[in-house]
């Protein structure tokens, strides 16, 4: 194309002007606009998955606060009963050695109170630590199924 035909077909923007190339102006305007299109197309589809990504996460994080509210409510509810338990029991200690006539009483009463505070602190903890456990699963849970989810469908 000689400078002569490009000056020819200037559009009247700024001076400037694309060249035709010997394409007719409908052609290549139609090109130009079924690519738009379709840029357009590709880009209102991307916003659409990210639109439901984003929605699909959100639940998710809400199941999980959810869970990770209830299991750690029913934690801290384990460990006030623990203590209750375990104030009542120092309590009923302390009233049966004031009830004591000898060190021998003292002594045996003692060592009964020791081996049940073990016996109890061991089963408690046992309770704690699947309480523990529960609110770890309870937490991660809706994370891995969504992660799961996502992995299945791209496939």
């Amino acid at each position: 194309m000689s400078e002569s035909e490009v000056k020819a077909d200037l559009n009247g923007t700024n001076g400037f002007a694309m060249p035709s190339f010997g394409f007719p102006k409908f052609a290549l305007s139609g090109v130009l606009d079924e690519l738009s299109e379709q840029g357009v197309a590709r880009a209102r589809e991307g916003c659409e998955k990210i639109k439901a990504a984003s929605q699909e996460m959100a639940e998710t994080l809400r199941e999980t606060y959810s869970s990770n509210a209830r299991s750690a409510s029913d934690y801290g509810l384990k460990v006030i009963e623990i203590s209750n338990a375990n104030t009542a029991s120092a309590i009923d200690f302390f009233v049966h050695l004031l009830g004591s006539k000898s060190a021998t009483d003292v002594v045996t009463a003692s060592a009964e109170q020791a081996r049940k505070a073990f016996d109890t602190a061991s089963a408690q903890n046992k309770d704690l630590w699947e309480l523990a456990q529960k609110l770890a699963t309870a937490t991660g849970e809706p994370l891995r199924k969504h992660v799961a989810k996502v992995l299945h469908r791209d496939n």
